[in-house]
């Protein structure tokens, strides 16, 4: 309650132009219209960035606009899937990854109306962004857990992001794709097959990491701090306040509300969001282990990405009880076990 009261203060001093002249602004990519965004959306709407001294600018940009924001020094963060982050790393060191709001995300392999079983799918045309992306990779991990391989079935890129592979599957150009919520809920109601989640597989990991610049560190220390605090008590406002987590939801991506409210009660119900927002050494391990294309995979196998991933951060806020406070002390379990997981130098 007493984050909410701050929150709400925050929010209402920034509406009127009484904190304009202090808070530091900054800009902030997120690249995807779906539920990996809502802290996001949840912070800034609940006030939690300002309560941080930060004017954040939440900027739509499919990938790869958000690395073009952030080499360009538009952006301070992106809000990027763990797997482009890293394939971007490897071109360039100069990135670091402070944390990590989400490890599962809600992704279903939709099909034709004449094809209910993923056997099926053989032979058959998946749409995709683009060869090698996260949901191609994705894809890739999820029909090899039942039991077709890369070259079982024909991909089609289309270029763009889920409203695109929708498309491409209810035009006819493809035969299934995979898709978020609440893009996929839209085809359900049409007739077309769900033939499985991503979320219900623990093996495969859909990542999110809050990406900077260790240049934006350097001169400015004190910002993942702020983001990871503003971030980590709008996840605590989510779980604790689904009103208000689908109002804000609603601000930045207009779906029908009851849409909205389905999308929330499977990620409350599942803890998709992490309260101790680590960058897991198993994601990692995870995004190597999906890549599908065999010189991509040995340059992730031969580069250190410990080099990248800071969790230091996070440990230090954990040793000083800081989210023992925002989530009470039930957390003391969850931070000794994800810490455990972590990424380590």
């Amino acid at each position: 309650m007493k984050h909410a009261r701050l929150a709400f203060i925050a929010t209402a001093l920034v509406a009127s132009g009484a904190w304009a002249q202090s808070l530091e602004k900054i800009t902030i990519n997120y690249p995807t219209r779906s539920g990996a965004s809502w802290p996001m959306y949840m912070a800034k709407e609940g006030g939690f960035y300002a309560k941080y001294g930060l004017d954040a600018n939440l900027v739509f940009g499919v990938h790869p606009a958000g690395i073009a924001m952030l080499v360009s020094g538009e952006a301070q963060e992106a809000n990027y899937s763990l797997e482009q982050a890293m394939q971007a790393s490897l071109k360039d060191g100069s990135f670091v990854l402070v944390g990590s709001s989400l490890n599962k995300a809600l992704f279903a392999l939709m099909a034709r109306k004449d094809m209910p079983e993923i056997k099926q799918l053989k032979g058959k045309r998946i749409a995709v962004g683009q060869i090698g992306d996260a949901p191609y990779n994705y894809t890739v991990a999820l029909l090899r857990t039942l039991g077709l391989g890369l070259r079982d079935v024909q991909w089609i890129p289309v270029g763009t992001d889920v409203s695109g592979r929708a498309a491409a599957l209810t035009s006819g150009r493809a035969d299934a794709t995979l898709l978020t919520a609440p893009n996929y809920f839209r085809l359900e109601e049409d007739g077309y097959k769900n033939l499985a989640n991503l979320a219900d597989h623990d093996d495969i990991y859909a990542a999110t990491v809050y990406m900077l610049r260790k240049s934006t560190l350097a001169s400015d220390p004190s910002l993942a701090e702020k983001l990871i605090k503003a971030q980590a008590e709008a996840i605590q406002r989510f779980y604790a306040d689904e009103a208000f987590a689908v109002k804000a939801y609603l601000a930045f991506d207009k779906q029908p509300q009851a849409d909205v409210e389905r999308i929330y009660e499977r990620y409350q119900k599942g803890n998709l969001f992490e309260r101790v927002p680590y960058v897991l050494a198993g994601a990692v391990k995870s995004v190597v282990a999906q890549q599908s294309d065999a010189r991509l995979a040995g340059e992730m196998k031969a580069f250190d990405f410990r080099t990248i991933v800071d969790n230091s951060v996070v440990d230090r806020l954990v040793k000083e009880g800081y989210f023992e406070k925002v989530f009470g002390p039930g957390i003391k379990a969850e931070e000794e076990r994800r810490s455990k997981l972590a990424m380590r130098k």
